[in-house]
């Protein structure tokens, strides 16, 4: 059944098939002799996510490897691998031929280059479908807050309890992804979150929370401080090179707070590539459908309607890195907004 440019193996639909009937369908993809690859973005819903799946398929299949492209190093996501003793390693160090199964989880094959070359066999997400890849297993579900909401769903269905330290994981998770229920979720979440409740580790989980930042990412925020523009409610900062994107969440985030606006734009440069982190309130805006608008023709666009995130190779820019500035940002996005946001 082909929806979105995805392949499912079922000619029903995914909406109409009940929890167990999903899980089957997952556990008949996999044999018992299969190596298996699960590739995340390495975030708390992903990491999350793969304890859960590493579970499902516990006793069914030979091995599972958890593999990620990006580096870690937001101190909360380093605080929960190590806490929660999660499993991973980097998917450069993993021979692709040597797994006969892969999976993808919180993620999209489109959403980053270096997945584009990997065919993978499922692909279980919440965020908004993609075009341009198949898989014989689909599930995404866009309404969701979380993936982690889903995988209880798969836990429950499997009549698995989830280990203190996997509950712990997912409660996290489905805290960040939902910030706290302030973004748009739906009933599914708010039952998996009781349902993880009464089984998390809560000191664990404030521990993890309260490692964010390192002394010398406080640089950042004076940068921010002095670089900031604000424009008719929009507020705009490009940071320059970044040691690592997720300072700029951490920025677009903080700035999101600020009274009185309405749209935060945050873009830096990691690599060879241009990143643009976006936030807004969600109500009669679409963050994801501004970011797709203004970068998805050059680069990987997309999210959801309160944040999103756009992340361009800089060859493919028309203005040199050392070049770009706040007001470029400006220059890029204006239009754009005033299409969805009309003054």
């Amino acid at each position: 059944m082909k929806n979105n440019g995805c392949v499912c193996n079922k000619n029903r639909s995914l909406s109409k098939r009940t929890a167990k009937e999903r899980l089957q369908d997952f556990w008949d993809l996999f044999d018992k002799d299969d190596d298996v690859l699960l590739v995340i973005t390495a975030d708390p819903d992903a990491l999350a996510s793969a304890m859960a799946v590493r579970r499902l398929l516990r006793y069914r299949i030979k091995s599972v490897t958890v593999a990620y492209p990006n580096e870690i190093r937001r101190l909360s996501n380093i605080a929960m691998v190590d806490l929660l003793k999660i499993r991973a390693e980097r998917l450069q160090n993993c021979k692709l031929d040597d797994f006969s199964k892969k999976i993808m989880l919180d993620s999209q094959p489109s959403h980053l280059p270096v997945f584009e070359s990997i065919e993978f066999d499922a692909v279980i997400d919440h965020h908004p479908p993609t075009k341009g890849w198949e898989a014989r297993y689909v599930d995404i579900r866009k309404d969701y807050g979380a993936t982690a909401s889903m995988m209880v769903e798969y836990l429950r269905a499997a009549s698995m309890k989830p280990s203190v330290p996997m509950a712990t994981a997912m409660f996290y998770a489905i805290k960040v992804d939902t910030n706290n229920f302030e973004k748009k979720t739906i009933a599914a979440d708010a039952i998996s979150f009781r349902y993880l409740y009464n089984i998390a580790n809560h000191n664990l989980v404030r521990k993890i929370e309260l490692s964010e930042l390192r002394k010398s990412e406080l640089n950042y925020f004076q940068t921010a401080l002095n670089e900031y523009k604000i424009s008719k409610g929009r507020l705009y900062i490009h940071m320059g090179r970044v040691r690592s994107p997720d300072i700029l969440v951490i920025i677009a985030d903080f700035f999101n707070r600020v009274h009185d606006i309405s749209w935060v734009l945050v873009s830096g440069i990691h690599g060879e590539r241009l990143v643009v982190i976006f936030r807004c309130d969600g109500y009669k805006k679409n963050a994801g459908k501004l970011a797709n608008n203004i970068f998805g023709k050059i680069g990987s666009a997309g999210g959801h309607r309160e944040a999103a995130r756009a992340e361009v190779p800089l060859k493919d820019l028309e203005i040199e890195a050392n070049d770009f500035t706040t007001k470029t940002l400006m220059r890029l996005s204006t239009k754009h907004i005033k299409k969805m946001d009309p003054e």
